[in-house]
């Protein structure tokens, strides 16, 4: 049986501290970890790493720069699931992984506890799973609330 491929994507700090936390649930397949920071390779010795151009939403030029960065990563990868945390790399896989038939989930950051991340509810809806990590932010068409990471 061929394993599956997975891009697991996000952008720094927490995002990537959360991302990281879901290792297990990848066990046993074909992993590639995408992220803004060289520094976190250090993270997921042995596994596939791959830098992303890093972006926000006030630098028009830099999301473009990611955009395109991500767009080449995920049409060279192929993988059958993108997996991510957020910000903007986690919005640009999930797009271009969906277009090119990959199932895509969204797990938005326990630090969005008032309201769902920007990035998130432009992603929901496009993704195969949504997940908030609080209750009170699930509802009916998603998020879905199934526990935290952190």
């Amino acid at each position: 049986m061929k394993k599956k491929r997975i891009l697991a994507i996000s952008s720094g700090g927490g995002h990537w501290v959360q991302l990281l936390r879901l290792r297990p649930a990848f066990a046993g397949a074909e992993v590639t970890y995408a992220t803004v920071r060289p520094g976190y390779r250090d993270d997921v010795d042995g596994c596939d790493f791959v830098l992303v151009p890093d972006s926000n939403r006030w630098n028009k030029l830099a999301l473009l720069k990611s955009a395109l960065g991500i767009l080449v990563l995920v049409f060279r990868l192929r993988p059958d699931v993108v997996v991510t945390t957020g910000a903007a790399p986690g919005f640009f896989a999930v797009r271009f992984g969906k277009w090119l038939g990959s199932r895509v989930i969204w797990v938005d950051s326990v630090a969005n506890a008032e309201e769902l991340s920007m990035s998130g509810r432009k992603a929901g809806a496009f993704v195969d799973l949504w997940l908030t990590q609080w209750p009170h932010l699930a509802r009916d068409g998603g998020p879905r609330y199934m526990g935290r990471v952190l």
